[in-house]
């Protein structure tokens, strides 16, 4: 069973993603924010995580800096995804290492597990 680690502070959305990936057969945990997201992502060890780039206590893109300067946790796929949809930060995050840079607007929770299957085959 793959192991997912969805990075959101928005709890219903956590709530509907959970449920989706686990009936899909995925194994996910969530973190609500930056600092208990690297926490989360050492004691887990996800086969891939999906960040959300507006976070409280340590946006994505810091969240995305510690887990490429973490050995640890380095090598896991990171796909950002976020309603923030700004070219800088897109280019940063590709930059750090992230599969790609969804906007939440235009997937459903079909369209996601969909996607992520994709990046984990």
């Amino acid at each position: 069973m793959k192991k997912i680690l969805l990075i959101d502070d928005d709890e219903i959305l956590v709530d509907l993603y959970k449920a989706k990936f686990s009936q899909e057969g995925f194994n996910m945990t969530a973190a609500l924010d930056g600092e208990q997201a690297i926490k989360l992502a050492k004691k887990e060890k996800p086969d891939l995580i999906i960040l959300d780039i507006l976070l409280p206590r340590g946006n994505g893109i810091s969240v995305l800096k510690k887990i490429r300067e973490d050995a640890e946790i380095s090598s896991i796929t990171v796909v950002a995804f976020s309603n923030f949809d700004d070219p800088t930060t897109k280019k940063e995050a590709f930059g750090l290492g992230v599969k790609d840079y969804l906007l939440k607007a235009n997937f459903t929770p079909d369209q996601l597990v969909k996607k992520i299957e994709e990046y984990l085959k």
